[in-house]
């Protein structure tokens, strides 16, 4: 019979083989989780690095480095950011959060922290701080009342990043506008750089980021006003700013694509409903197959002993009767040792009707996302996904290298598919020279799950410390033009500490719904 159930140490695989990740589900917070109220899609993105890779941790530094902090200390952080977790893969070299609202994770050296809705994002990053000082023991200074904390780990560097919201007026705390955010960033760090890059008047993104090995804002620094730059040209001007990578931060690159206007009918698929009866089917089929095959099978039993005759001929009877075409399948029933399932094991299991992961990893399954990185080619990847009420999507995405030694990188995907406010996130670190496409291969694909009527794409991806006079961006942005059913519109590459960045946006050709909902202009 088809098992429905989530082992209690995997999600969509159900491999269990020691050293692959493992899948801890918070029950308490996943009752009655509602996402009709969740209107603003497009997440607040923070990334706080304290070394430059796992392999160069402070010697002082606590074994495992933030991979050591135990899962309810980050809960007391994430009660800031008014979020809870709903379940938590771990691996080796990550551990992937699944949150009310989007995404953590918690590598050994860095933080990703992913968050949509109204959370309040930046209010939980002084705790982060601490919590890195304290129990990571990374290196830390004392009080400073601006931080809001009672001690400090110094980062080695930060980003923060976001695009224009849908409804800013709906956003709390820090976040109710560009300004106040960078305002509150450069509370906490010296040096710290903000731009808008995009069209004031069109589709933008934000970025902060500090330069390498980031200094603490001192108890003395005063309240001050930052400017932000606007990149709204074809193509940055600015000088290049090549300079040496630090340990293990080659192949640090970072997809994002953030898009809107989902298709209407191809977005049901995220709707609890419309999964549940894709579901419902599936079940159905499978175990009708499972019956069938079960009926070839005692029909063809031939070669008993003589002795087992009489079993046999009960056998066969029973089969016959399966077998009947007047006879509906799956209203018989059997004894308890028969290898056919009762009624009762027939019933449409519950889970399959409700918000959580098993619908989840139905519609991770039917709407091709688990197929981008593939088991054929990631056999320990770990898919962890969930459906909400009334509709609403998350998934988070474990992908160990398929070669020995590799790290282990993510993915994560967050669908919030109402048509006043129909939101698609697709975010993944995976580097294009280990799955072997092209970054518009896989752009290609994800917008094909989706059909947005637009899209935006960043690409952040770290300079060849060995080959600092070509540029990474100039490769891959003609590579870039050209995604099938789609005209590019806009097109940023910009030259940062370290970093290219890329950043495209896209509309549909046939693409009749006007000028985008911008919601946010400006700073």
């Amino acid at each position: 019979m088809v098992n429905t159930e989530i082992p209690i140490n995997c999600t969509t695989s159900p491999s269990s083989f020691s050293g692959t990740p493992l899948l801890t589900i918070n029950r308490e917070a996943t009752i009655d989780l509602d996402s009709s109220n969740s209107f603003e899609g497009p997440e607040k993105l923070l990334e706080v690095w304290f070394s430059a890779s796992p392999h160069s941790l402070p010697e002082a530094s606590t074994p495992g480095g933030l991979k050591a902090v135990p899962s309810e200390i980050w809960k007391e952080m994430l009660d800031l950011v008014n979020c809870k977790v709903l379940s938590i893969v771990e691996s080796e070299d990550v551990d992937a959060y699944l949150l009310s609202e989007s995404s953590m994770f918690v590598f050994p050296h860095k933080l990703i922290l992913k968050t949509c809705g109204t959370t309040t994002l930046l209010s939980g990053l002084p705790k982060i701080l601490e919590i890195a000082a304290l129990v990571a023991n990374f290196p830390h200074s004392l009080a400073n009342a601006l931080r809001g904390t009672a001690t400090a780990a110094a980062p080695y560097r930060v980003f923060y990043s976001r695009k224009n919201f849908l409804f800013p007026d709906r956003q709390r705390g820090p976040h109710r506008s560009w300004r106040n955010e960078v305002n509150s960033l450069d509370r906490l760090f010296l040096g710290g750089s903000a731009y808008m890059i995009g069209k004031m008047n069109g589709e933008h993104w934000y970025l902060y980021l500090t330069e390498p090995n980031t200094m603490l804002t001192p108890p003395a620094t005063p309240d001050r006003e930052h400017s932000t730059k606007v990149l709204d040209l074809p193509e940055s001007k600015l000088s290049a700013q090549a300079q040496s990578l630090e340990d293990g931060n080659g192949q640090d690159e970072t997809l994002e694509l953030l898009m809107t206007d989902l298709e209407r009918g191809n977005a049901k698929q995220f709707y609890l409903d419309h999964a549940s009866a894709v579901a419902e089917g599936r079940y159905f089929q499978q175990a009708h197959k499972a019956r069938v095959d079960a009926c070839k099978h005692l029909g063809s039993i031939n070669d008993i002993e003589e002795d087992e005759e009489a079993e046999r001929n009960r056998d066969r009877r029973l089969a016959r009767k399966l077998c009947d075409d007047s006879i509906d399948v799956f209203s018989n029933t059997s004894d308890e040792n028969s290898p056919l399932a009762s009624d009762d094991e027939l019933t449409f299991p519950q889970e399959l009707t409700t918000e959580g992961h098993a619908l989840g990893t139905v519609v991770s399954d039917s709407s091709g996302l688990s197929a981008v990185y593939p088991s054929s080619k990631y056999p320990d990847a770990r898919i962890d996904a969930y459906l909400f009420t009334p509709c609403g999507f998350s998934a988070n995405g474990v992908i160990p290298s398929p070669d020995a030694g590799g790290s282990t990188h993510y993915f994560t995907v967050h669908v919030t598919p109402e048509p006043h406010c129909s939101y698609a996130s697709f975010e993944t670190n995976v580097p294009a020279s280990q799955t072997g496409r092209e970054t518009a291969d896989v752009i290609q694909q994800v917008v094909g799950i989706f059909k947005p009527g637009r899209f935006s794409v960043t690409l952040f991806e770290a300079k060849d410390p060995a080959d600092e006079d070509v540029s990474v961006a100039k490769k891959r942005t003609s590579k870039l033009e050209a995604i099938k059913g789609y005209r590019r519109v806009d097109r940023i590459v910009h030259d940062l500490e370290g970093y290219e960045l890329i950043f495209k946006y896209y509309e549909r050709f046939d693409w009749e719904g006007g000028a985008p909902r911008l919601g946010e202009v400006g700073f």
